[in-house]
């Protein structure tokens, strides 16, 4: 496990490893996860094995320091996720993102194009005010104090499944509410259109059951390569790991 400092206070944003060669190959988790629970499978696999790997949590979350001081918005889990990367010394890495991951991840290669040569991000918020579900919508739904102090975090762990709360009631509920808030918010610009905007190779992954992914063709458009999974939904590195692991490794 490695560690490096994201704020004044002396913060710790930390990760797990492996050795290996080639570009290095980062995972980031989603609202309410941790990278290793949701990538390890992933990252053995023998298409993606024998790659420099880090799995990293981002604040709030699995291993990560948790400050109440902390704002979460996406920029800020983007900085955190930077300095992580400074301290690790990466440059030109694959940043793999589920989820708010891949929002946080795209927010990165915004603002450090330098860390980043390639995005495969899964299922990814690319538009603010999504509509209401279990997700972060549905935790931005409460007031920050209801959620921490009324209720809130539990209700929402009851609501959300045995699979996500396993490493939901893990992360800090202040952090979590404030990362669902700032999905919601979304940035400016859009996640969107700096994911149609970026200059490095894009692949953006929708799980089948998901529905269709709204502005596909002008995504596609843009250069991102948009990959419809099958047989998968949200959590398309479990529904369907075989069409994952590929689209990762960029293989048809």
């Amino acid at each position: 496990m490695r560690q490096a400092r994201f704020d004044a206070q002396g913060s710790l944003i930390r990760w797990t490893e492996a050795a290996g060669d080639g570009p290095p190959r980062v995972y980031v988790h989603g609202l309410g996860a941790a990278s290793a629970a949701y990538h390890a499978h992933i990252a053995a696999r023998p298409e993606l094995a024998g790659r420099r790997t880090l799995f990293v949590d981002l604040p709030g979350h699995g291993l990560s320091d948790r400050p109440a001081d902390f704002g979460y918005s996406l920029e800020d889990h983007a900085s955190a996720l930077a300095a992580a990367l400074d301290e690790a010394g990466v440059r030109g890495g694959e940043i793999v993102g589920h989820s708010m991951g891949g929002a946080v991840a795209i927010v990165l290669a915004h603002r450090r194009p330098d860390l980043v040569s390639r995005l495969v991000v899964t299922e990814a918020n690319l538009d603010p005010n999504p509509p209401v579900k279990a997700g972060s919508s549905g935790i931005a739904s409460y007031s920050e104090k209801e959620f921490v102090d009324g209720g809130g975090f539990a209700r929402v762990l009851e609501r959300v499944g045995p699979g996500w709360s396993a490493t939901m009631r893990l992360a800090d509920p202040l952090a979590l509410h404030r990362s669902a808030m700032g999905l919601f918010l979304g940035t400016r610009p859009t996640m969107r259109r700096m994911l149609m905007e970026l200059p490095v190779q894009r692949t953006y992954l929708q799980g089948a059951l998901s529905g269709e992914l709204p502005g596909h063709d002008e995504l596609v458009a843009s250069g991102v390569r948009v990959v419809t999974v099958p047989d998968a939904g949200h959590n398309v590195m479990f529904d369907n790991p075989a069409d994952f692991v590929r689209a990762v490794a960029g293989r048809p």
